[in-house]
């Protein structure tokens, strides 16, 4: 099992991508996450999209906006909104916890290890095989 995020933006018009990705891939469409973090002095949120893994192929996508979005719960915007609706519209619940800064780590594909290793800790992912 491969396990990778795919970075698309920080979330301002690419966050229109992701929801896209959601809405046409409904049927490969696992989870909905936000992740709180504080960056900088500011609160952020990442937004992430799940994907069933493929088959044949064992490839998981994870689908990123990363740490570019303004916490909701501390200023209300349009764009976490218009997630939340959109999972609404899918069925799903959007997952929502706290987690470190990227700035924590030397290198961004160690941050999206640790990304990883929560998620699957959870079981909103597969162990690896």
């Amino acid at each position: 099992m491969i396990q990778r995020f795919i970075e698309l933006g920080e979330g301002y018009s690419d966050i229109y991508e992701l929801m896209e990705l959601a809405k046409h891939n409904k049927d490969r469409l696992q989870h909905m996450m936000m992740l709180h973090t504080e960056k900088n002095g500011r609160k952020l949120s990442s937004l992430i999209v799940i994907m069933k893994p493929t088959n044949p192929g064992d490839f998981q996508a994870l689908y990123t906006c990363l740490e570019g979005i303004p916490n909701y719960q501390q200023q209300p915007n349009k764009r976490s909104e218009l997630f939340l609706n959109l999972a609404e519209e899918l069925g799903k619940t959007v997952i929502q916890f706290d987690v470190k800064p990227s700035i924590s780590f030397a290198e961004k594909d160690l941050y999206f290890q640790y990304l990883i290793g929560i998620l699957r800790l959870n079981h909103y992912i597969p162990a690896l095989k």
